[in-house]
């Protein structure tokens, strides 16, 4: 058990490590001797746990796989309304994105065009999926103008929200970018919510931007 329990703790530590490194170098100018060198392990323990550096960039794509996917649960039953849950998922995804580097890395690495191997999906599918069905939910809940083209406004929003972090976390203080998804946030509500609901969802997006920043 204790072997077992390094070995988890060894894989750990050289999955950081590549994020890190691919966060901040991109995939490609990064060697596996210099994960090695970050995450302070030999190149036997690495080769151990991957085989090459695509399986490196595999693993931190699941990780931020399941990571998305426990932000969306973490969502379900609390009541929000479709377009509530959609807007405070990507405050959520901001979040994560500045907390640490698996996220950021493997939005890097799906920039990059690293091959996502199946069964898993791309990163930007699975969030596009995701964003359409919310913004149907909500059309259906009156939040949205019915005549909207949901699968263009998911689209862009997933594009929307992805620039914002990548753009902003290379110009501008991490604490800049809730402001910068809530000014994104007061534009679409402008465009695609009906009058009566506006209000509602501009407090919220300046509410949102606020229990990010405080986090």
């Amino acid at each position: 058990m204790a072997r077992q329990l390094r070995a988890e703790q060894t894989r750990a530590t050289i999955l950081g490590a590549a994020a890190d490194l691919f966060d901040r170098h991109g995939y490609e100018s990064t060697s596996l001797s210099e994960i090695v060198a970050h995450a302070g392990v030999t190149k036997g323990a690495l080769y151990f746990h991957f085989a090459a550096k695509e399986d490196l960039a595999q693993a931190i794509m699941e990780m931020q796989f399941r990571t998305f996917r426990r932000l969306v649960k973490d969502l379900d039953g609390r009541g929000y309304s479709s377009l509530e849950a959609l807007m405070r998922l990507t405050f959520d995804m901001a979040r994560v994105y500045e907390e640490g580097p698996v996220l950021r890395a493997g939005t890097r690495l799906a920039t990059a065009g690293v091959p996502v191997r199946p069964p898993l999906p791309h990163p930007f599918t699975e969030w596009r999926e995701t964003a359409t069905s919310l913004l149907l939910n909500a059309v259906r809940q009156s939040d949205i103008h019915p005549d909207i083209d949901v699968d263009s406004v998911a689209h862009t929003l997933v594009s929307s929200v992805v620039g914002t972090c990548v753009v902003g976390g290379t110009i501008e203080p991490a604490g800049r970018q809730p402001r910068r998804l809530a000014e994104m946030w007061y534009i679409r509500i402008r465009g695609m919510v009906p009058v009566p609901r506006r209000a509602r969802y501009l407090t919220l997006a300046a509410l949102l931007e606020r229990e990010t920043v405080t986090v």
